[in-house]
């Protein structure tokens, strides 16, 4: 039974692999792209979820409080992304390789080991609450509402971390659909759970992150479900097998993803500090502008995403004229859009940011700025996402550490430090779109230095 059950699994693997690597690239992206394009819009607007009905409160500093948890989630993120991210990078490699038995052994190691680091960081989240809430950037006045909302999604973050790492296992093997079941209705659940918990039974800003806790288990339940029912890899504790050779694969495949959420984490948190010194209503503001900024790149990413498989069964089966055709394709495409949403954006900025505000004509007026600078220099991210998604699939480790740094901490931290101490507010403001410009500096040379490699690898690999 064993034996039939290892030839059925094997079967369906051959024919994942002759579609993923004979298709059109260009409609095997799509089709990948839509569902993880889907899921990252309804997480993103169940991120702002709870900033919108905690701002019914009328309260700033409970406003503010989301702003400155949201730097805590960038950091559960990081480490969720930094697992998943690494253990997909490297499944998609050996299916596209046909190494079975060690993709197996990756996606249960992955998985684990998300749900015993998270658990540390609840731990030690709990212990020390007030000191971390002061790490992540809250003011006297909102150190309290930051706290009743972090201790919830500190006992979250076990199964919030190895929800990512599923997400990313499922997607990396073709299989987006289920991943966006479960994000869905996760998403779906929290924004009717937040105005229940945080109007309905009086919990404030406290109900706001029970909201999200319990939305996120029953996310992890479904992506725990998606996994076992499709035809993904099993997580096993039998496979579980903790090895020195695994874990240093996952640091190639995920060290950019840990660099890029964990210094935007720390970016997050210099933004909070800076914001601070303008007064709650800046925090408020920029931290509302965060979340915005983060729901627009959502589309950017979902779409980097359907790219992501594509290009690690390819690269993995050495059709390198298939990564580069994919490449720009997404380039191109992801241009025209953000281009598009970026004029929405900046022509929409005021009745975008009093959906959010109404009553502080500080909040509203800091917002609307900080929302249309950032939306100039939108479309440039482009070529730096996808750049940084292929460098990082095809396990250049270096490269892509270098581009996922680039944005939200080697360009982003100087210039929110520096840019306020010469143009006072605007400081502020620019640094976003100061430091998107550097970052398309910085990716364009490298990006292009791949793509030349990738031609010289296609004359030394013919497709016969």
């Amino acid at each position: 039974m064993e034996h039939t059950h290892q030839d059925e699994n094997e079967r369906r693997q051959h024919e994942k692999f002759l579609r993923m690597t004979t298709e059109k690239p260009e409609k095997l992206i799509c089709k990948l792209a839509i569902p993880s394009i889907i899921s990252m819009l309804i997480t993103s607007f169940y991120n702002m979820a709870d900033t919108f009905f905690i701002a019914k409160l009328e309260n700033t500093s409970a406003t503010g409080a989301v702003g400155v948890a949201f730097s805590l989630m960038a950091i559960i993120q990081a480490f969720g992304f930094f697992l998943g991210h690494g253990s997909g990078n490297y499944i998609s490699r050996e299916l596209g390789k046909k190494n079975l038995k060690s993709a197996e052994e990756m996606a249960s190691i992955g998985f684990f080991t998300a749900l015993i680091g998270g658990a540390l960081m609840t731990t030690l989240g709990l212990i020390f609450l007030s000191p971390l809430a002061k790490l992540l950037g809250s003011t006297d006045t909102i150190l309290p509402y930051a706290k009743d909302y972090i201790r919830y999604i500190l006992i979250g973050c076990p199964y919030m971390c190895a929800s990512i790492v599923l997400n990313n296992q499922l997607r990396f093997q073709s299989n987006a659909f289920f991943g966006m079941i479960g994000l869905a209705s996760g998403a779906v659940l929290n924004i009717a759970l937040d105005p229940i918990f945080i109007f309905g039974l009086g919990l404030g800003v406290s109900g706001a992150a029970i909201a999200t806790i319990i939305s996120q288990f029953v996310s992890f339940i479904l992506l725990l479900i998606g996994m076992q029912k499709s035809d993904s890899l099993k997580i096993r504790i039998s496979s579980f097998r903790p090895k020195g050779a695994y874990y240093v694969q996952i640091f190639k495949g995920g060290a950019p993803s840990l660099f890029r959420q964990g210094l935007g984490s720390v970016a997050g948190i210099c933004l909070n500090f800076t914001a601070g010194n303008y007064g709650d209503s800046a925090v408020a503001a920029i931290g509302i502008v965060s979340r915005i900024m983060m729901f627009a790149a959502s589309a950017l990413i979902g779409f980097g995403q359907g790219f992501q498989p594509v290009c690690g069964f390819n690269y993995g089966a050495k059709l390198y004229g298939r990564v580069k055709r994919s490449f720009v394709f997404c380039v191109k495409y992801a241009s025209i859009f953000l281009v598009i949403f970026a004029v929405v954006l900046f022509i929409g900025a005021p009745w975008i940011i009093s959906q959010f505000q109404k009553e502080d004509p500080q909040v509203l007026s800091i917002g609307i700025l900080a929302l249309r600078c950032q939306s100039v220099t939108f479309p440039f991210m482009a070529w730096v996402v996808m750049s940084n998604m292929m460098t990082q699939t095809i396990g250049k480790v270096y490269k892509a550490s270098i581009l996922a740094m680039s944005r939200q901490g080697i360009m982003f931290i100087p210039c929110v430090l520096i840019l306020p101490l010469f143009f006072d507010i605007w400081g502020l403001l620019l640094a976003q779109p100061a430091a998107d410009m550097l970052a398309f500096i910085i990716a364009l040379p490298i990006q292009l230095s791949e793509m030349r490699e990738l031609d010289k690898l296609a004359l030394e690999n013919p497709v016969v």
